[in-house]
């Protein structure tokens, strides 16, 4: 994908490692689909395919990632692409296509992976290896995609919103997610941020969201940060530092 050099420019911050200075949309969601497609990665790779519970739990990792490659494919066209069309058009046209792409590709990646506990023992391996191969240049080309976001589509909304603007297209975006894709999208989100941004991100729970609802967030904080990262993010919540669950 081409990405436009005068729109990076609005960018040049974030690139040359400094603090984003804006309302970014883009980079703890990224962080989590990342971290989560890693997982996927490795999993797949070291899979024991005569292990029926290595294999199901194998199948099970890369289809859980090909649902939320696509409802994050949903959200973007529902949400994101809509307000850069409004205010500059045809500038979303290019990662439209990669998104059509990509809804092919997992649809693809979810039947061959769902075929493998019911393919012969002998072709068995094969069959993982190929999948791992296609689950690599997926994930290849998604590390490329979400780079394109982060640079050129946040140099356009940067530079034809403002961050109250912006502020009101992610938390409508947010809203519009089911409480359980929520949990299973901070499950990853959470050990792949900042202690500062587990702080914004948990804190913000804290003040806003109704108290179960805070409480299960910190649940799933708990159960997959390391003992040091959980204290440490409980201490600026201001909450009882239990135990984690990861050692």
């Amino acid at each position: 994908m081409k990405i436009d050099t005068r729109e990076l420019n609005a960018v040049s911050t974030v690139t040359s490692g400094q603090p984003a200075p804006r309302m970014d949309m883009y980079a703890l969601i990224h962080k989590a689909l990342r971290a989560q497609m890693n997982d996927a990665v490795l999993t797949l790779g070291c899979v024991d395919c005569d292990d029926a519970d290595a294999l199901a739990h194998a199948v099970q990792t890369v289809t859980v990632l090909m649902d939320a490659c696509a409802a994050h494919v949903q959200h973007e066209e529902q949400f994101v692409h809509p307000a850069i069309e409004a205010r500059a058009p045809g500038a979303s046209a290019a990662v439209a296509h990669d998104h059509q792409e990509h809804l092919a590709e997992i649809g693809q990646i979810r039947a061959a992976a769902l075929a493998l506990p019911a393919a012969a023992a002998p072709v068995r391996d094969a069959m993982a290896l190929a999948l791992y191969r296609r689950l690599t240049l997926f994930v290849a080309h998604n590390f490329e995609h979400m780079h394109v976001e982060e640079t050129a589509h946040n140099a356009v909304l940067w530079s034809r919103y403002t961050d109250a603007e912006l502020r009101e297209i992610h938390d409508a975006l947010v809203a519009s997610i089911p409480p359980h894709e929520m949990m299973a999208t901070l499950r990853w989100m959470a050990p792949a941020m900042t202690p500062t941004e587990r702080t914004m991100v948990l804190g913000d729970m804290q003040q806003n969201a109704p108290a179960p609802a805070f409480e299960a967030a910190l649940d799933v904080a708990r159960a997959h940060l390391d003992t040091a990262s959980w204290a440490k993010l409980a201490r600026s919540l201001g909450v009882a530092v239990v135990p984690g669950l990861v050692g």
